[in-house]
């Protein structure tokens, strides 16, 4: 997708956006079509999503595949753009300086905006462990599939094991299968 964590700062934000963007009950290929767009049009900031304003957000999550989500996403990108400024100046090191462990900054992302959950949480920190010192848990969904398929997921985090369950789980869900 074009993020370069290793590069912090605006990186990080955008792969915040990215994961809001996929933490919805929506498709991979509207998440990632939505997010390039959101890029493209300037709002890849908390400032500027601001300035796009709630109509020009709504029509580029409708443009993405966003229809039954567009309004609570607008409403969501703004308020957590809004408290994102308004508290740490619109930069995420900064709420992950703040935080005193893992789950105050995991805490501190939730209360960015309203639903903002676990999943999008989850999906933001598997990919951070290379840029803030943080331990990803591993969703529901990825201890379902890791039990379904016999795979132990004690010891190290590893995201590249964490992200094929994924993968697995979205396919088995995909299919219909139940087994």
């Amino acid at each position: 997708m074009g993020i370069d964590l290793d590069r912090g700062g605006g990186e990080i934000f955008k792969w915040f956006l990215a994961s809001v963007l996929f933490g919805a009950p929506i498709s991979e290929a509207a998440a990632k079509k939505t997010y390039r767009l959101l890029v493209a049009s300037g709002a890849r900031t908390p400032n500027g999503i601001r300035k796009k304003g709630w109509r020009d957000l709504v029509s580029i999550l409708d443009s993405g595949g966003y229809t039954r989500y567009d309004f609570k996403t607008a409403d969501k990108l703004l308020e957590l753009s809004r408290n994102l400024m308004d508290e740490y100046g619109g930069d995420l090191e900064r709420l992950h300086a703040a935080s005193g462990s893992q789950d105050e900054l995991e805490l501190r992302l939730k209360a960015l905006a309203k639903g903002i959950g676990d999943t999008t949480v989850g999906i933001f920190l598997r990919e951070m462990p290379g840029t803030w010192d943080v331990r990803p848990k591993h969703s529901r969904q990825v201890m379902a599939a890791a039990s379904r398929l016999g795979v132990s997921l004690g010891g190290e985090f590893d995201m590249r094991l964490d992200a094929a369950l994924v993968r697995y789980a979205h396919r088995k869900r995909g299919s219909g299968s139940r087994g």
